[in-house]
């Protein structure tokens, strides 16, 4: 049997996991008994809370606020009151939620209030206070907008004082327009079943059906003419600049967006906000784009861009581009998908309104009231979360990411706050490389794209998916690479052609895909600079007995690094190539089955060698350092290239002193 605290955090866990109910970590839940309120603490989120994620209150100190006279200033009026609600906390490492007041003057031991979708297509109506009492009569209290705070707080306690004189009874259910819904009860059964009939009452007279099955998938019409690749790097690159830092964009289409994309009136139900968490994570106002021509997009992003910026000091956080989705303009990865969540809810809730007389946005002075809100100020803040390392906010991709040294590379990466795109052939392997990567990482992300490096299709769909994703790319590591080792006898044209393809070719056909990335980011941003990083190797700078065609691959693409880096140098983009030492603990080396130790081994390659230990140790050996390349001494020579902004051309040993230039 759950006691009450163990039931609160099952019932927030439900909801909170539930983007029906909640966006974002939203919404808010509690528990009381005569002496104490347990209410979630600010910044916790439901669908993860624990008994730490709740401020616990002295009721006695907390009933000072309903009977205390404040200053008539608003500001000083919500600073009065907030410090009043911490000298009630009890854990004061904890900010209890602003509307725990409202809360605590609710008589159910238990009160979750959410912002459900279909709640809120009602509340954000133009005719909501009348669709209300149609719908539910005395079962609810309707509270008229007020802005959030200790005002809103009187204003709901004088509502639920009626209710009571002209009902004799307490209210369970608070619906409050353009905010959402309070529920009380003395039990969570209770409180579920109370949802459940308020949600499903409004569902059986709308026209929600529409607005539950258009997918939040990712994708861009068939039918347009414009490419994102074309086009988003570039208004990621207007949007970074002269911010100190760069932005993350993530795209989104399917058929709501497409139909709110489709003309400027579509566009105008869904120009200004309805609910105040919208103005947190999306801001107040947006950028709409209609342009078939990319030339013609591009002038007009920049000119919208640059005065949205001028006149609100910020850039916008959400643009609507016509035949390619909804675009989210994130200080990272983590808040690219909760602006894309929080305004396609926004759509969602435009279209139910419809049933009851059309959408209600909030007005200036309401938008104005919240924008400058310390504490919405303070939810901004701890939902953006932070990253904190030597690539903080680039994206990166890295292929044959999935296992062995690029597996090794991308997990530095990640750890440096960067964006990695996994992109590897192997699908299994990569999905889960990229699952353990989002384990490490904080407001950044990782992604599996599958890819062949060998085939120009495959590179472009890396390339779009990656811009889909995170906007752009910053840095190309050219990292997938085979081995067939075998002399002149040995070695059939299969093998040869098949090395040649991965290590040379392959590299080719990657730069020349990242290459116009990289170009059009920097011909809007002219402090940015690219990064091209083919992973070489040892061989590539000296030859290699009985493994020709991985030494000649090699040798060719340090040939093919320094060609590129004369060709793309005007265009500030790098391009360099890493020669390691033997990785010899990664499955190149040490796989049972056909690791170069028993490759090695096999050829005859070490001469007097019966064991692959025998192989190991003859490597070894060669090496001053007496130790193996690992992948995070790379990633130190990844992380070098791309910080300067004076090497290009280069191929840097990282051997252990085992190959040293002259």
């Amino acid at each position: 049997m759950m006691n009450e605290i163990e039931q609160l955090i099952e019932i927030s866990r439900r909801y909170g996991r539930d983007s029906r109910y909640v966006i974002a970590g939203g919404g808010n839940t509690s528990y009381k008994n005569a002496e104490k309120l347990w209410v979630k603490a600010s910044g916790s989120s439901l669908a993860t809370i624990t008994e730490d994620g709740f401020a616990v209150l002295d009721r006695r100190l907390l009933g000072v606020i309903s009977e205390k006279t404040y200053s008539a200033e608003a500001a000083r009026r919500e600073e009065e009151v907030k410090n009043d609600l911490a000298a009630a906390c009890i854990t004061k490492d904890r900010r209890p939620s602003v509307e725990t007041s409202m809360h605590n003057s609710l008589k159910g031991s238990f009160v979750v209030h959410l912002h459900p979708t279909s709640v809120n297509g009602l509340m954000c109506s133009i005719n909501a206070e009348a669709e209300t009492e149609r719908l539910f009569g005395d079962e609810v209290v309707y509270v008229p907008y007020t802005d959030p705070g200790y005002t809103l707080f009187k204003e709901v306690e004088n509502r639920i004082k009626a209710y009571c004189m002209k009902y004799n009874k307490d209210p369970q259910v608070l619906m409050l327009q353009n905010h959402g819904i309070f529920v009380a009860a003395d039990t969570t059964a209770e409180i579920e079943a109370i949802y459940d009939r308020v949600i499903g009452r409004i569902v059986d007279c709308t026209k929600q059906d529409k607005a539950e099955n258009a997918d939040s998938e990712a994708g861009v019409s068939a039918n347009n003419s414009l490419q994102p690749e074309e086009v988003i790097p570039a208004i990621r690159m207007m949007l970074s600049r002269g911010s100190g830092s760069l932005k993350t964009l993530k795209i989104r289409s399917n058929s709501r967006i497409e139909t709110f994309a489709s003309s400027p009136e579509a566009f105008a139900k869904i120009s200004a906000p309805f609910t105040p968490d919208i103005i947190v994570y999306c801001k107040s106002k947006y950028i709409y784009l209609d342009y078939n021509d990319k030339d013609e997009l591009l002038a007009a992003a920049e000119k919208e861009i640059a005065l949205y910026i001028s006149k609100n000091g910020y850039a916008p956080k959400v643009l609507l581009i016509k035949g390619i989705g909804l675009v989210a303009v994130g200080d990272n990865a983590a808040a690219t998908d909760i602006i894309l969540d929080v305004f396609e809810d926004m759509m969602k809730i435009a279209e139910i309104a419809q049933s009851f007389g059309g959408e209600h946005s909030m007005t200036a002075a309401q938008i104005d009231f919240i924008d400058n809100w310390e504490v919405e100020n303070y939810r901004r803040k701890v939902s953006a979360g932070a990253s904190s390392g030597r690539v903080d906010n680039k994206t990166v991709i890295v292929t044959g990411a999935a296992q062995g040294f690029g597996e090794g590379i991308a997990r530095c990466l990640i750890r440096e706050g960067a964006n990695v795109v996994v992109a590897d052939l192997n699908e299994v392997a990569g999905r889960a490389t990229a699952d353990n990567l989002n384990r490490e990482a904080r407001s950044n992300r990782a992604v599996f794209v599958k890819t062949n490096v060998a085939d120009t299709a495959s590179l472009q769909n890396l390339i779009r998916e990656t811009v889909m994703t995170f906007g752009g790319i910053d840095v190309f590591v050219s990292n997938a690479g085979v081995l067939r080792a075998g002399g002149l006898e040995e070695m059939t044209p299969e093998n040869f052609e098949f090395v040649t393809k991965i290590n040379y070719n392959a590299y080719f056909y990657c730069a020349q895909a990242a290459s116009r990335v990289m170009k059009l980011q920097n011909r809007y941003d002219a402090d940015n600079y690219g990064d091209i990083i083919q992973i070489n190797s040892k061989s590539g700078l000296r030859g290699s007995k009985a493994n020709f065609a991985y030494a000649g691959g090699k040798f060719g693409g340090i040939g093919l690094t320094q060609s590129f880096a004369l060709e793309l140098a005007p265009f500030r983009i790098k391009v360099n190539s890493i020669c390691p030492g033997n990785f010899y603990e990664g499955p190149l080396w040490s796989n049972p089955e056909n690791g170069l130790f028993l490759q090695y081994l096999n050829a005859g390659k070490v001469p007097g060698a019966k064991t692959v230990e025998d192989v190991r140790k003859y490597y070894m050996d060669q090496v001053p350092m007496r130790k193996g390349t690992a992948p995070e001494d790379v990633t130190k020579a990844i992380l070098y290239l791309i910080d300067q902004t004076c090497e290009t051309g280069q191929a840097i040993p990282v051997t252990g002193g085992q190959v040293m230039l002259s």
